[in-house]
């Protein structure tokens, strides 16, 4: 921060005194120099857009599959028509291959609580599925998740979905100058447990767009002003992963495959979000 008194003219011509002007701010952006891990990518304007395109992409397809996924088809179908798709649309799925994840999207059932494998499993009634999409375009990732209820769901599975999207919304309110990851986190936490739900604390969003995974990492539970410093052009996304019961998570022989401890269902619905000079844009929404 520039050694100016605080009662001098601001040097950014406004006329105002410094402490009437840009004060506040280049205090904050000290902090985020203070707080955050030298691995956080500001993003310039032309990537922003790049990684909208491929967030835009991500988006079509999890739109598509709410007429696609029905019930008595595999997961490995799903794979396969996500593949297809971005194959056709002159992307690449960032999961295929990615530390030897062997298919293009995860598809995590029921008590799997991320990076469900899709094979010959085949869905039914009653099911709640995520499906995981990521994709490279033009070198540009765009990352989101959404939930589908296969057929009609249990009274408990609509709520731990209804409340899973809502525990994403109230994350994302969160984004704006300035505030911190642990103001989403803290938010996300609050949301859930009021209503019983538990926090998955083994995964976190994280930075994306250059890479599949970047800094910072973005936990779900936590306390307010904590953590990194969000600054304008930090790009992560926010994919809180909610638990009916224990936030706990258990890996499968696999490698991959997290489910819960107990056995209980759990939901999770991710975005890719951009912080804005003002605010927060959210990348992987549909265009209005």
């Amino acid at each position: 921060m520039k050694n100016i008194s605080r009662n001098a003219p601001c040097p950014c011509g406004s006329g105002k005194k410094y402490k009437r002007c840009h004060l506040k701010q280049d205090q904050q952006s000290q902090r985020f120099q203070k707080s955050s891990r030298p691995g956080i990518i500001i993003k310039s304007k032309e990537q922003v857009e790049g990684i909208r395109k491929s967030c835009q992409l991500t988006c079509r397809i999890l739109d598509l599959l709410h007429e696609f996924i029905k019930p008595g088809m595999t997961t490995d179908q799903v794979n396969d028509w996500v593949h297809e798709y971005t194959i056709a649309h002159g992307a690449y799925p960032a999961p295929l291959n990615y530390r030897n994840f062997p298919k293009s999207v995860c598809t995590s059932l029921n008590d799997v609580i991320c990076h469900g494998i899709p094979d010959g499993t085949v869905l039914k009634d009653g099911d709640i599925l995520n499906v995981d999409v990521t994709c490279i375009l033009d070198g540009f990732y765009g990352d989101a998740n959404r939930m589908y209820p296969i057929g009609e769901i249990s009274e408990e599975a609509k709520k731990l979905v209804h409340v899973s999207k809502e525990c994403l919304d109230i994350g994302i309110q969160q984004v704006k100058p300035f505030n911190t990851i642990g103001d989403i986190g803290f938010a996300i936490q609050q949301h859930a447990e009021k209503h019983g739900f538990s926090v998955v604390r083994d995964f976190c969003g994280h930075g994306v767009g250059l890479e599949f995974h970047e800094d910072p990492q973005v936990p779900h539970y936590g306390n307010p002003k904590t953590g990194p410093v969000l600054m304008p052009n930090m790009v992560f996304t926010i994919e809180p992963m909610i638990n009916a019961g224990r936030y706990e998570s258990r890996i499968m022989s696999d490698r991959w495959t997290a489910k819960t401890v107990d056995g209980s269902l759990s939901a999770q619905w991710e975005h890719t979000v951009w912080v804005t000079e003002t605010g927060v844009d959210v990348l992987s929404a549909p265009a209005s």
